[in-house]
C-alpha cells in the first residue's frame, strides 16, 4: 500500500496510470481496511485519478473493517463528484453499512455538507431514518451547530427538543 499512498498524495495520474497497467493490485487495503480508493479520496485526489483508479478496477462500492465505505469517505472529504457517481450508478443512498446505522445524511449533517445533502434531498433520502440510539440527521445537524444542513431538513422547530441549539 505504501507505493499507492506515495503516488495518491502526490496526484501522480501518470504514475498511477503506469502502476495499474503493470498490474497493481486494485484491491490492496492499508491498515484500517480503506481500499485504494477511499485512500484517494482522504488524500483528496482530483475527480480525474478516481475515475482512472475506478477504470483500472478499484470496487466504488467497497467498505472497511468498520463499514465506512467509499460514499461515507466521498461525504467526509466533500466530494460531490464521487457523491454523484456512486448514486448514478446504482448506490442505495439510504443503506449503511455501519453496525451503528449512521447514515449518508447523517454524515452530510455532521459535516455542514449542504451541496451533498441537497443531492441526497433531491434523490429522496429517508430524513427519518435514525441511528442505534434514535438520533436522525436533524438531530446530528442540530448537535453539530450546522445550520445549513438544518435549514434543509424537515424537522419540527418547534419542538421542546429542539431549542437551545444552533445559536
Amino acid at each position: 500500500m505504501n507505493k499507492w499512498l506515495e503516488l495518491l498524495n502526490k496526484q501522480d495520474y501518470v504514475g498511477i496510470k503506469k502502476y495499474i497497467k503493470n498490474g497493481a493490485d486494485m484491491h490492496d487495503t492499508n491498515e484500517s481496511g480503506e481500499s485504494v480508493l477511499a485512500c484517494a479520496l482522504r488524500a483528496r485526489c482530483e475527480d480525474e485519478i478516481l475515475t482512472l483508479l475506478i477504470d483500472g478496477g478499484a470496487d466504488a462500492f467497497d467498505y472497511d473493517d468498520e463499514g465506512v465505505s467509499v460514499f461515507d469517505m466521498a461525504i467526509t472529504y466533500d466530494n460531490l463528484f464521487m457523491v454523484k457517481y456512486l448514486i448514478a450508478n446504482g448506490l442505495d443512498i439510504n443503506s449503511t453499512n455501519r453496525r451503528s446505522g449512521f447514515t449518508a445524511l447523517m454524515a452530510a449533517a455532521c459535516y455542514g455538507r449542504v451541496e451533498i445533502a441537497k443531492v441526497l434531498l433531491s434523490y429522496g433520502v429517508k430524513q427519518d431514518a435514525q441511528d442505534s440510539k434514535g438520533f436522525t440527521a436533524a438531530d446530528f445537524a442540530r448537535k453539530m451547530n450546522k445550520k445549513s444542513v438544518l435549514a434543509l431538513l424537515e424537522y419540527d422547530e418547534n419542538d421542546p427538543k429542539n431549542s437551545g441549539y444552533a445559536r
